[in-house]
């Protein structure tokens, strides 16, 4: 079974819907292959308070289903699959949905998303799934935890800038480093270690997550000699790193060293032609719902324009 479209868009979320938005006013007949967690990271995600246009605020996964409609409403094609391989040998471009339809697509545009790594222990993802007080995002949600003390985990240079931000916004941070040193640069270390209120606690693991409901607590672990300390926290933060979902892509186009895909500064291009990538599957610095939409606008675009100029 194939099929030929002009414009076939892997992944949802911000990036894919609104892409999907401007590629079908385009009347590009676009269609959406919604991913294994359609909607994205937001699905799982409560306030969102800092999208423009929704002046109360809105659930993550609701807002999402306001693109969904809205994309719907122009004619958009989503479909709950999941891409299994592409092709981008030879034009059209093939696609293999669920392991056996073949969509052959004039252009694609990737808006696969990256997902946040975590440390994996019973308490954290227990309390995360409940939107307890455990998020990888201190932007996102740093501004719940107004004047109350908060832990974040990671030694790199998002930590480091997640921490001094949430100092900004906390009485107190705890930052949780398993190693002896930050392996963010000076200007950062400079940065973490001159704000008052943040503590490092070097040579620390996080042994438990406290908390029924909500964050109440944590338990850290030193790694050297092994005592354990508990602090009153109400927000657990972590920011050990993101991973792109480009496991398909790997050997079909340029990615960079952590796997997130290679654009052209300035635009949605690829180093493919027709193969245009937005939102966090090529955005590793910004990460906000509000990015993602507008590099959507920009793939559409660019590959409106692809399509016109053949």
């Amino acid at each position: 079974m194939s099929e030929h479209v002009k414009c076939l868009i892997i992944g949802s979320g911000p990036a894919g819907y609104t892409a999907a938005i401007y590629a079908a006013r385009a009347d590009l007949k676009p269609v959406v292959i919604a991913g294994s967690e359609p909607g994205g990271q937001l699905m799982t995600t409560t306030e969102v308070d800092n999208f423009p246009g929704y002046p109360n605020g809105i659930q993550g996964p609701e807002m999402m289903e306001d693109f969904r409609k809205q994309a719907e409403r122009f004619g958009t094609d989503i479909r709950y699959s999941f891409v299994s391989s592409v092709d981008f040998s030879s034009k059209p471009y093939k696609v293999v949905i669920d392991e056996k339809q073949t969509i052959l697509a004039d252009a694609i545009i990737i808006s696969t998303g990256a997902t946040a790594k975590w440390l994996g222990i019973e308490s954290e993802q227990r309390l995360r799934k409940l939107s307890g007080g455990v998020s990888a995002c201190a932007v996102c949600d740093g501004f719940f935890f107004k004047g109350q003390d908060v832990a974040i985990v990671g030694g790199g240079d998002t930590a480091a800038e997640e921490a001094t931000y949430l100092a900004k916004l906390c009485k107190k941070v705890y930052m949780i480093v398993r190693k002896d040193f930050l392996r963010a640069s000076k200007a950062m270390q400079h940065r973490v270690e001159t704000t008052s209120n943040i503590e490092l606690l070097y040579n620390h693991e996080t042994k438990e997550v406290l908390g029924e409901q909500g964050v109440s607590g944590a338990i850290f672990k030193n790694v050297k000699t092994g005592t354990e300390r508990k602090v009153d926290i109400t927000g657990f933060f972590v920011a050990i790193g993101h991973q792109p979902n480009t496991e398909i892509f790997k050997g079909k186009m340029d990615l960079d060293e952590q796997g997130y895909i290679k654009t052209v500064p300035g635009s949605s291009k690829t180093n493919v032609e027709g193969v245009f990538a937005c939102g966090d599957v090529q955005d590793k610095h910004y990460r906000q719902a509000v990015t993602a939409a507008g590099s959507g606008c920009m793939a559409a675009l660019d590959a409106e324009r692809y399509l016109a100029s053949k």
